[in-house]
């Protein structure tokens, strides 16, 4: 064992515990229920982004055992290799008609969708417009596809136009995430789409945190406002408001066929096992027949932020049912989350690199198995913490 390195690593490990950015792994359980326990503990849990509240389901779990009943538990191999399961056949046709596109395509997780496909179509002497505040896996997406990689300041549509203007570049990719989760704001799809196609670019949105919630039939943000035959590219996951695992993309067929020959995280990896594509038609399934589900989480996360606005929380600007509350620094940001844990809440402190340097927050999201009580009750844990992190005292 290399002994130079391991100290190494143990150096820079003790310079992330003094700035208060070390992570580690706590043992939960019951983590798809409303309340979890950890440490022997009963919390609320508002940390889960379990936002239909599908994932705990009852009748989620037996249909999905009744679809994988009589398939195999692993897959043996990637879907090119030993050929593609009836179900992701069956899958990737619901999606197509959920999300109104030609095709779709289901990869092992959104992490692998958004690094398969932005590296598939931009390249080399090719742009992508990403916002500053989209998901690490787009990032990291532009990063591997060598494009010139040009981040506009977020939902600033001035900024990305001032970009594109300038822009040499044939082939123009512009990247946003619909719903951003460390915000809980939503993208300017309008105007997105305008910009697109006033400057010849391709338009991808990421409904990773807005699908199952938005649109008549939870296709998410871009159905909601009647988007779908002006953007190009929708990618999304079932990990979060379906419950389940696993991403997929949707769009236009020749695109689709591409990345089956080109996106590197489909081709050489093992294809997601019978049992979670089983998940998928199932929870595809529920959402649209369910519209309580996106319904109650919607009024519950209006509920929540009203009530810890007026206890003077900044809460960035949030809009749905992901809300943030901004603290800062990542001693005060601590010092909440360990109050809070200590009054019955699960509610994950958010620090850098995640977000910007002096922007730590503690991440709230409500689910639709939540109650009305549940979220009154936080509320009440709130008003009881110091003052630290609201407005009158915002430096």
């Amino acid at each position: 064992m290399n002994a130079d390195w391991l100290h190494a690593l143990e150096e820079k490990l003790t310079r992330l515990k003094d700035r208060g950015s070390f992570r580690q792994l706590v043992p939960t359980s019951e983590a798809a229920l409303p309340w979890l326990t950890r440490e022997n503990c009963r919390l609320l849990n508002l940390a889960s982004n379990n936002y239909l509240g599908i994932a705990d389901s009852k009748e989620f779990i037996e249909r999905t055992e009744q679809l994988a009943s009589s398939y195999a538990i692993g897959s043996t191999a990637s879907r090119l290799i030993i050929g593609n399961h009836p179900l992701y056949e069956e899958a990737e046709y619901e999606l197509t008609k959920w999300k109104k596109t030609e095709a779709a395509l289901i990869f092992g997780s959104g992490y692998m969708a958004n690094v398969g496909i932005i590296s598939s179509i931009v390249g080399r002497g090719d742009a992508v417009f990403s916002d500053k505040l989209n998901h690490a896996s787009i990032v990291d997406g532009c990063q591997l596809s060598r494009a010139d990689h040009l981040r506009f300041r977020h939902n600033d549509m001035d900024h990305l136009e001032t970009l594109l203007q300038k822009s040499p570049h044939k082939q123009k990719l512009i990247v946003v995430d619909a719903l951003f989760s460390m915000d809980g704001d939503h993208a300017n799809l309008h105007d997105l789409v305008t910009l697109k196609e006033r400057y010849g670019a391709i338009l991808m949105v990421d409904e990773a945190h807005s699908g199952g919630v938005y649109g008549a039939t939870g296709g998410g943000l871009v159905e909601e406002l009647g988007l779908n035959d002006r953007v190009d590219i929708q990618m999304g996951t079932f990990s979060k408001a379906l419950g389940s695992y696993g991403g997929y993309v949707a769009g236009a067929k020749p695109f689709i066929e591409y990345l089956l020959n080109h996106a590197r995280s489909l081709i050489f990896t093992t294809a997601l096992p019978p049992y979670i594509v089983a998940s998928h038609l199932a929870a595809l399934q529920i959402v649209q027949e369910q519209p309580w589900r996106r319904e109650k989480v919607q009024v519950l996360g209006e509920r929540l932020r009203n009530g810890l606005e007026q206890l003077g929380f900044s809460l960035c600007g949030s809009e749905s049912y992901i809300v943030p509350v901004l603290i800062g620094n990542n001693h005060d940001l601590l010092l909440v989350s360990e109050s809070l844990q200590a009054a019955g809440i699960a509610a994950i402190p958010v620090r850098p690199p995640t977000v910007p340097r002096g922007e730590g927050r503690i991440r709230l999201t409500v689910t639709a198995s939540h109650t009305e009580e549940d979220i009154d009750w936080a509320i009440e844990q709130f008003q009881r913490l110091p003052l630290v992190g609201r407005r009158e005292l915002t430096p």
